[in-house]
């Protein structure tokens, strides 16, 4: 009983459900492998698991799934994550978070599975495991090794030798690897024996804590690591990306692709509520004589930004400018009238081809129509000026991809100065380094001076920078 308790002569009132260790391990690790889950759904889930209890593993698992799991995805993951974190198949099915085993007599007379091995008396203790082969004993011991040293925190595969050494030493290995020692130097049948069952019990408890080190690398370290992932994907760059990254990588586009839209796209007026609209106000209020019962503020609507995109689809940025169509097209709910167009020796429009197929497919098909041949940027631009030209306007954000490198051809700077003049703004996304621009073949020096803006854009995090400023200037 609390202090004041003790002191006023009542007792303190049930605060509700607490969250048990294992409970809380496990929602650790359903968050980490992606399902979401609320603190008002774990409160519910402590609830659950206070009626429920852990003795039914099935309706455990229905229960659970039922409080956390809102789509079918989430439910997938949460039947994977409840299977890999309750199985114990090296050890006894009784020994599982929430459980407590009944200790059981071991040679020597000692107990297994009382206080925590390898901290007074644990070498004797699991010495007698071992002999004994008292699975419950040693996966208790196990667990609270584990928690000891703190498995939880495990990040990497490369770990895994280590944890595995530090829980056995926590449970008392050194003492057991002690005795073995010792045994073999009185080399009599009756040591020789003992020795043998002590080195293939340690050689089959390595094994199982390896294991068990490895379930929770699998379960405890998704999330860390996927997460480590993702950053360094969207900061590497485009053109040194793997083949094996780039089905994550398009996943991690879309995801961004997806919260720019939802915070640019939904609320297209912004609402002064310190200037009064004081015509719409008396109108409104005529019923009223006029008496402003009802006020109206004045609204500006914002017009989303009108964007035409140039691509370079030459074989030097060919990467870059497939993951900036994919982003495009995904933020078609924050930016309306976009219009795609692709260059390499001359100038098409794409957007129908984005519009009519699925975007993957579309991609393939621009690149094999147009992409990865030598560029000439002053066709191209030619082209753009001829059949597009009247559709810029003051409301429009021109965004050319490329590296300006047209193979020694005519740059035809005079149109990106026409454009830059017609247009709200004329972006240059350059994939090369500054210190690139100007040598060789380059022709951004002479490109710039018309740039509203000219920056550096190889990775995904450059791109996002770049969209949310644009964005943000609609605002």
């Amino acid at each position: 009983m609390s202090t004041s308790a003790i002191h006023t002569g009542v007792a303190p009132a049930h605060t509700g459900p607490t969250i048990s260790e294992p409970l809380r391990r496990f929602l650790t690790v359903a968050r980490g492998a992606g399902v979401r889950i609320s603190s008002a759904e774990s409160i519910d889930a402590m609830r659950a698991v206070d009626v429920i209890g852990f003795d039914d593993r099935t309706t455990l698992k229905d229960t659970l799934s039922l409080v956390v799991a809102k789509s079918v995805e989430e439910k997938q993951i949460f039947d994977d994550c409840f299977d890999l974190y309750f199985q114990r198949n090296d050890f006894a099915k009784s020994n599982e978070p929430g459980f407590r085993s009944q200790p059981q007599d071991h040679e020597d007379g000692e107990a297994g599975g009382e206080g925590m091995p390898g901290m007074g008396g644990g070498g004797p203790k699991l010495a007698a495991m071992l002999l004994a082969d008292d699975r419950v004993a040693m996966a208790q011991a196990m667990e609270q090794a584990a928690e000891a040293i703190g498995l939880t925190k495990i990040s990497f595969f490369t770990q895994t030798n280590l944890y595995t050494r530090r829980i056995m030493e926590k449970m008392g290995i050194r003492p057991v690897e002690r005795e073995i020692e010792a045994l073999r130097k009185e080399d009599s049948d009756a040591a020789n024996d003992r020795a043998d069952r002590l080195e293939g019990g340690r050689e089959r408890l390595r094994d199982q804590v390896r294991d068990f080190v490895e379930r929770h690398l699998a379960m405890f370290a998704k999330g860390e690591n996927e997460k480590f992932r993702e950053e360094f994907l969207k900061s590497a760059k485009l053109t040194n990306m793997e083949r094996r990254d780039q089905d994550r990588m398009r996943v991690i586009v879309r995801a961004i692709a997806k919260k720019l839209a939802e915070k640019y796209g939904r609320n297209r007026k912004k609402k002064n509520r310190g200037q009064l609209d004081t015509r719409k106000t008396i109108r409104r209020n005529m019923a009223w004589e006029a008496i402003p019962f009802i006020t109206v503020w004045k609204q500006k609507k914002i017009d989303k930004p009108k964007v035409m995109v140039l691509c370079d689809v030459s074989g030097s940025v060919a990467a870059m400018a497939q993951f900036l169509l994919l982003f495009l097209y995904t933020l078609n709910e924050a930016l309306s009238n976009i219009r795609s167009f692709a260059f390499a020796g001359n100038l098409i429009e794409v957007s129908d081809i984005l519009e009519k197929q699925d975007i993957d497919q579309a991609i393939l098909k621009i690149m094999s129509t147009v992409g990865f041949g030598s560029s000439n940027y002053g066709n191209s631009f030619l082209d753009f000026e001829e059949g597009y030209f009247a559709a810029v306007d003051s409301k429009t954000t021109v965004i050319i991809l490329g590296d300006g490198r047209g193979n020694h051809t005519d740059p035809r700077t005079d149109i990106i100065q026409r454009l830059s003049e017609r247009a709200k703004r004329l972006i240059w996304l350059n994939p090369e380094y500054r210190s690139s621009w100007g040598t060789g073949d380059s022709d951004m020096p002479r490109y710039a001076p018309y740039c509203h803006v000219l920056t550096v854009c190889n990775t995904i995090r450059h791109l996002e920078h770049i969209v949310t400023d644009m964005l943000k200037g609609s605002r």
